[in-house]
């Protein structure tokens, strides 16, 4: 008879590892015969008064005021291989007949059990005891007084994004846009964030979207486009004023997209093309002042100094004439022109008929005409 019991007691022990182990690892066990512990075990967990069997389903609950990646974790492997050895040795007091024995084995390892925890390297454990704040402990293992302290809340300390957006707000000058943004943020102190406030995830999110409303009413569309830094940076300082008070630090706030109206879109298309346009037109009308003013000036140098005039027309019968083959046609103007004398005479005649004194006559050698 005590061989079917040791039996039965192992084989329990085994079951209740494997279920452990799954939910320390967050896996569901299979929904099958095999997957609830036995009668006997279910109604001696019930005796437990210090809810270990709620501590174990609750393993991965997680809490109000953590991310989806972070469980509050009840049990660690450290608490559970104790419980498991003092439990163990418990049975086997029981089954050598010293009951007082096992009963304190067993009490024992529950005691240790609840009492050990374990904080992640970015976890941090607010404490309450009997109610009231107790302490804040992590990162590594610390004890808990059973029944009289009690875990609150495991807080993440790592940074975090939230992604909000603002739709259909109206810039100062009347705008309808849609803006998307997210905000970079982490938790620097867990009391004030595990006592002051029930949800800073939720309320993060609702500041961010409320500021960014609040921003959007208050600049400029060709502000908005032009200057993100300036929107990011603003965004930063006025979200981190507000949410400093629950222990949470914004540490960036970036604009992702800015999206407007088609029509408006088109209507600034065609904006921006006109302005191009008339900048195009100034500039060619500039252009064409300065080649002008260009030209009057070299006309002037021409009739102070028929020397440059002449080589003027000699330079640019030879970039004509360069091209190998080409037959150029030149008027007898043009070769009279070449000639400094005639040109100084048509000159001096110009200024004697202006009623101007004639030019000192120059010794310019003459260039003969071509036959």
């Amino acid at each position: 008879m005590n061989h079917v019991l040791l039996a039965v007691v192992i084989f329990t022990a085994v079951m209740f590892w494997v279920r452990l182990n799954r939910v320390l690892r967050g896996k569901r066990p299979p929904r099958d015969a095999w997957s609830r512990p036995p009668a006997a075990l279910r109604r001696a967990a019930a005796i437990d008064s210090l809810g270990l069997d709620r501590m174990v389903r609750a393993a991965q609950v997680p809490s109000p005021n953590t991310s989806s990646s972070t469980t509050e974790v009840r049990m660690n492997p450290i608490s559970a291989v104790i419980f498991l050895i003092f439990i163990g040795a418990a049975v086997l007091a029981f089954l050598a007949q010293h009951v007082v024995v096992a009963i304190v084995l067993a009490l024992i390892g529950v005691f240790l059990g609840y009492s050990i925890k374990m904080a992640q390297q970015w976890e941090r454990a607010v404490i309450l005891r009997l109610g009231k704040l107790h302490a804040v402990k992590g990162p590594g293992l610390f004890i808990l007084v059973p029944i009289i302290d009690q875990v609150t809340t495991w807080i993440d300390q790592r940074i975090r994004t939230s992604n909000f957006s603002a739709e259909q707000a109206l810039t100062r000058d009347t705008v309808p846009v849609n803006v998307d943004a997210i905000v970079f943020w982490m938790v620097h102190d867990p009391e004030r964030a595990a006592l002051e406030i029930a949800n800073y995830n939720s309320a993060v999110e609702g500041v961010a979207q409320t500021s960014l409303r609040e921003m959007i009413g208050s600049t400029l569309l060709s502000e908005l486009l032009s200057d993100r830094k300036r929107a990011d940076a603003e965004l930063k300082q006025v979200i981190g004023a507000k949410t400093a008070e629950w222990g949470v630090t914004v540490n960036s706030v970036e604009i992702r997209d800015v999206a407007i109206p088609a029509q408006l879109q088109d209507a600034m298309s065609r904006q921006a093309q006109a302005e191009r346009e008339k900048q195009a037109r100034v500039t060619l009308g500039a252009a064409e002042e300065e080649v002008a003013q260009k030209f009057v000036n070299a006309a002037k140098l021409y009739a102070s100094s028929p020397e440059a005039l002449q080589l003027r027309a000699m330079n640019i019968i030879y970039e004509t004439t360069k091209e190998r083959g080409a037959t150029i046609l030149m008027p007898t103007s043009m070769v009279d022109a070449m000639n400094p004398g005639a040109a100084a005479f048509a000159l001096n005649m110009a200024r004697i008929d202006a009623g101007g004194q004639p030019a000192p006559a120059t010794s310019v050698p003459q260039v003969p005409k071509a036959p």
